[in-house]
């Protein structure tokens, strides 16, 4: 009988860490190239009663073996890089990757960090950062004559000053791909840095080695889907609910041993 309320209680407990989850996907639906997470579950140990095969009464082999599992418990929390819906804004800073890949980012401890999100700003020097200040790796510095910046689709970076008929080229930008993103420690600001998991990043030209192209003049949207992440809380929520229902139920009916004469 306590089995059966420890048993429920890791129901309830990874219960939890789904709501969580479902939480923090919604909270997150309209944030730019956000990928949802979703929870994956494992069941514990089981505590063996009788082997299958065992031999019981005059040879008599029994055909299947009698188990009691022990509960459940979250094992990973499973990241979902499919691309998200482009959305339009018109704005020549902003830079879609349609397709696999992440933009470099320059932190202030000198690390990189990589993100999807190419809502990209220009600070007080004319580099390109993202918004939240962040450079982004290779540096690129748009002169302050420039009229209008253009972004191939192969991540050639060029500006048209105000005095010149043809374009000046400022750099590249260049994707890194990861042979395992779901190992990616995700640190906050959209951003994603790397870790023994994911191995080490693989550098490539937009279009090129498996990445994706670039756009201008997109971003991505999150790839949460709102009727999903809804129907995954009404379920969670029905689940914690029975795993107490077990618990209420395993309870009186201790009272009813325990009351006895």
């Amino acid at each position: 009988m306590f089995n059966a309320m420890h048993t429920a209680a890791t129901g309830m407990f990874a219960q939890e860490r789904q709501i969580d989850t479902i939480s923090n996907n919604l909270a997150n639906v309209n944030t730019t190239a956000f990928k949802r997470t979703s929870m994956e579950f494992q069941d514990l140990i089981y505590q063996r009663l009788q082997e299958a095969g065992a031999t019981l009464y005059r040879g008599v082999e029994t055909p299947v073996q009698l188990e009691v599992g022990h509960g459940t418990a979250v094992v990973a929390s499973n990241r979902l890089f499919s691309q998200g819906d482009l959305v339009e804004t018109r704005n020549p800073l902003d830079v879609v990757i349609e397709g696999d890949g992440f933009l470099q980012v320059r932190m202030p401890d000198g690390d990189l960090a990589y993100t999807r999100d190419g809502s990209l700003k220009l600070s007080a020097d004319g580099t390109l950062v993202t918004s939240s200040g962040f450079r982004v790796a290779p540096d690129i510095v748009v002169p302050e004559d420039a009229a209008s910046i253009a972004i191939s689709a192969d991540g050639v970076v060029q500006a048209f000053l105000n005095d010149e008929e043809l374009p000046v080229d400022l750099g590249e930008l260049v994707l890194a791909r990861f042979i395992n993103p779901n190992g990616l420690a995700a640190v906050g600001r959209n951003l994603f840095r790397r870790t023994a998991a994911s191995g080490e990043p693989l550098l490539a030209t937009p279009g090129t080695q498996g990445v994706g192209t670039l756009r201008q003049g997109f971003v991505e949207a999150s790839n949460v889907e709102v009727v999903s992440e809804m129907v995954n809380m009404i379920m969670a929520q029905r689940a914690y609910e029975i795993s107490s229902k077990a618990i209420q139920t395993s309870d009186e009916m201790l009272q009813l041993a325990n009351n006895l004469r």
